[in-house]
């Protein structure tokens, strides 16, 4: 779609609308391409499984709460 800057102030519901249909909208300034305006890219939702971490430690020999007390014991016993 292009839009005038007039276009911008009066017709602001369509270009909204053209931007809900993902399209581009080109801004003009006395017939010249000043800019464009582009739809915002949806958050994409993934699940935790698809995640690299997950099942890291599958093969692990500690259970998870062994794991967790050696990681938050002091550096150096006393």
């Amino acid at each position: 779609m292009k839009a005038s800057i007039v276009d911008l102030r009066y017709k602001t519901n369509d270009i909204l609308k053209a931007l809900d249909r993902n399209e581009s909208v080109t801004v003009l300034y006395h017939g010249k391409v000043k800019g464009i305006i582009k739809p915002a890219k949806k958050k994409s939702v993934s699940k935790i499984k698809d995640h690299p971490f997950f099942g890291m430690y599958k093969d692990a020999k500690k259970s998870v709460l062994e794991e967790l007390e050696n990681i938050r014991k002091p550096r150096y016993d006393l």
